[in-house]
């Protein structure tokens, strides 16, 4: 399996992080030993975590590790000199595992150097080179990586990208190996493209290098040219190389050598995706492991309490059960429980003792009487008679009435039930504790669940618009009025996107920003229930409604001569993709993730997929302040005691309004 990264590798991801100069630095963690953590800023497209792992990789990671709670020296001093910077400039070192991030901040620019190969580093340097920090202080044969030295790159090899005939041949003629230990040892190839570069030229690969003639060196240099060529043209095909289940590789262009039978190949948008998928999931699934090895123990003593506890409750439902079944039975049998009562208390009452009671039911039970047949024994300590009944067998006080009797036991059911509900109560929290203890392990290829932050949410671009996130990811908005309709349109609806209109009076322009993604029938579907939900059919009380989509290319503000186009309206020309008999429901949650606790509301599907609560609601006849009142006492009821006082913080019932459709409202029952 692939430990590090190439320098084709390097070449490839260099290419792709290009969008990232300009970018903010925003803060720098150091993960682990070996690795960092830039948070950048992206203006156009938002926020990244760019990793650097010394001696293996550089990419985006959506696998972003946890940082410790106190940062390492080298942590620190990378925010004391690039947080608030900006990256004016990502670059590959020749066609060497270097790559060089050049920042600036406040006028003053350093350098970041992340070294890919055996023993490599990450250093952080001024504008002239000058060692501020490294990673790890090392001192090696050819040069020092220390503080206050000079940064001194490793000796430099041929690049396989502009390579001469004259330059191969004079490496061949010069070497005692054969031709591919030549490319992979004198040259940035390395091992696995020097082969596939002998196998593109159909030149023996043990050959020896300087036996080559130079019709056959010309002919390498073709096949150099060949492998590298989708490199230079930009026409990547990025992807991960399977075989038997198993991740082998990583890379960015196609090889002759994955072509045989036994590989699986496995595509990716971008080199930096199928990086993230290869290095960063399996090492985030690695660190988990370890959380879980640690957490083992602890969650073995939970599970015992739970065991002890589930035994508890098994025990106390046995006890109401047989309880409730003496109560039922002591009514059911009132004569005879009745007539034994008054016989002993009888007996009582004339002086007699309990063992002469017990002679005198002697001789009444040989006698065949059925009350005494009854009477099993006599405790002469408590006064209680032990009674064999058709279905139970009950114990009388003589001193209580039969009803009173049979409420001693009703008695004892709510006692039972009571310790019940306290042992469930107990139960729930045993479970409560096993989550937390329970670490969760992203699959190979899939994000790593990110850190939920309990604090209020920074405010982002859309929120003065009406919007909400589909189920599968994509970001819609709308206008709240005639300047915010005219905005979404004419400021950010874009070529790809989606427009939907409902066909009601005062409906919002509604736009699917789709990236340039295909939309899914789910992404459709909620929102066309979320433009007919925030249009004049809720305010009129209706419960379904009908809405149309179009392309933007079919939207425009000229009108037909004679024709007036009103502040916020818009015309829509040809085909109209109609979405009938939408049901009129949305919903409203409170959100957790690593941005913080906020409040969102939108399609029911939307809301439910992404919020830890939420309450469904539909017309009905609570105006919207009343409304959002009970919506805000209902999540706050339905939440645990932290997150009630997240939401304190960040969600109240003027925010709650804010996500609410026009016009009266109810909580719905389902």
């Amino acid at each position: 399996m692939k430990e590090e990264m190439t320098s084709v590798d390097v070449y490839a991801v260099v290419k792709e992080l290009q969008f990232l100069v300009d970018a903010k630095l925003e803060k720098a963690y150091q993960t682990s030993a070996d690795e960092i953590r830039l948070r950048l800023q992206e203006f156009k497209t938002g926020k990244y975590d760019l990793i650097a792992e010394a001696g293996k990789r550089l990419h985006i990671s959506a696998n972003a590790p946890e940082s410790p709670k106190l940062p390492p020296a080298f942590a620190m001093i990378l925010r004391k000199y690039t947080m608030g910077g900006r990256i004016t400039a990502i670059r590959q070192h020749g066609f060497d595992r270097i790559v060089e991030i050049e920042t600036v901040r406040a006028g003053e620019g350093n350098i970041l150097v992340v070294e890919m190969f055996a023993r490599g580093n990450i250093i952080l340097g001024d504008s002239e080179r000058k060692i501020i920090m490294p990673l790890k202080s090392l001192k090696m044969k050819d040069r020092d990586v220390v503080r206050g030295e000079r940064y001194e790159y490793p000796p430099p090899q041929l690049s396989p990208l502009g390579l001469t005939a004259d330059e191969l041949a004079r490496l061949f003629k010069a070497s005692d190996k054969d031709v591919v230990r030549t490319l992979a040892t004198q040259t940035s190839i390395g091992g696995m493209y020097a082969e596939e570069a002998c196998l593109a030229a159909g030149i023996d690969k043990s050959r020896e290098a300087k036996a080559l003639m130079d019709s056959e060196i010309q002919v390498i240099l073709r096949g150099i040219e060949q492998v590298f060529a989708p490199l230079i043209a930009g026409t990547l095909k990025p992807h991960i190389v399977r075989k038997d289940g198993k991740d082998i590789d990583v890379i960015p262009i196609e090889l002759k050598r994955y072509d045989g039978d036994g590989y699986e190949k496995v595509y990716f948008e971008t080199f930096n995706k199928a990086l993230d998928a290869f290095f960063g999931a399996r090492i985030a699934k690695e660190v988990k492991a370890a959380v879980v090895e640690k957490k083992t123990e602890k969650l073995g003593m939970f599970e015992r309490r739970l065991r002890q506890q589930q035994d508890a409750i098994a025990k106390f439902e046995k006890e109401e059960k047989e309880n409730a079944l003496k109560g039922e039975v002591i009514y059911a049998e009132y004569q005879r429980v009745e007539e034994i009562i008054k016989v002993i208390k009888g007996a009582r009452d004339k002086g007699y003792s309990w063992d002469d009671i017990r002679k005198i039911l002697k001789e009444a039970k040989k006698a065949g009487n059925p009350a005494a047949s009854a009477i099993q024994a006599i405790d002469s300590a408590t006064g209680l008679i032990t009674v064999v009944l058709p279905e139970a067998t009950v114990n009388v006080d003589v001193k209580l009435t039969v009803p009173q009797n049979a409420q001693a036991y009703y008695d004892k059911v709510k006692k039972v039930q009571s310790k019940k509900d306290g042992a469930l109560k107990a139960i729930e929290e045993t479970k409560k504790a096993m989550a937390k203890a329970q670490p969760k392990v992203a699959e190979p290829g899939k994000p790593v669940q990110k850190k939920v932050s309990a604090k209020p949410r920074k405010p982002k671009w859309y929120d003065r618009f009406r919007w909400f996130f589909t189920s599968d990811g994509f970001l819609v908005v709308a206008g709240r009025d005639a300047d915010t309709n005219e905005e979404v349109v004419k400021k950010y609806m874009e070529k790809n996107d989606v427009f939907f209109h409902a066909q009601a009076h005062g409906a919002p322009i509604t736009v699917v920003k789709t990236s340039g993604k295909p939309v899914s029938p789910q992404a459709l579907a909620e929102t066309a229930q979320f433009a007919v939900a925030y249009s004049s059919v809720w305010k009129a009380g209706q419960f379904s409604g009908d809405c149309y989509w179009v392309k933007p290319e079919q939207v425009s503000k000229t009108p037909e001569p004679g024709e007036y186009v009103a502040k916020g309206a818009f015309i829509v020309r040809g085909e109209r993709n109609y979405v009938k008999d939408v049901q009129v429901r949305a919903a409203v949650g409170i959100r957790f993730d690593e941005q913080g606790c906020y409040v969102i509301g939108g399609p029911v599907e939307s809301v439910k997929a992404r919020a830890k609560y939420h309450v469904i609601i539909e017309p009905g006849d609570f105006n919207q302040g009343d409304a959002a009142k009970k919506i805000y006492r209902h999540l706050l009821d339905h939440s645990s005691e932290a997150d009630s006082k997240a939401i304190r913080q960040a969600a109240s019932p003027d925010k709650i309004m804010m996500f609410m459709p026009p016009g009266e409202t109810r909580i719905s029952s389902q």
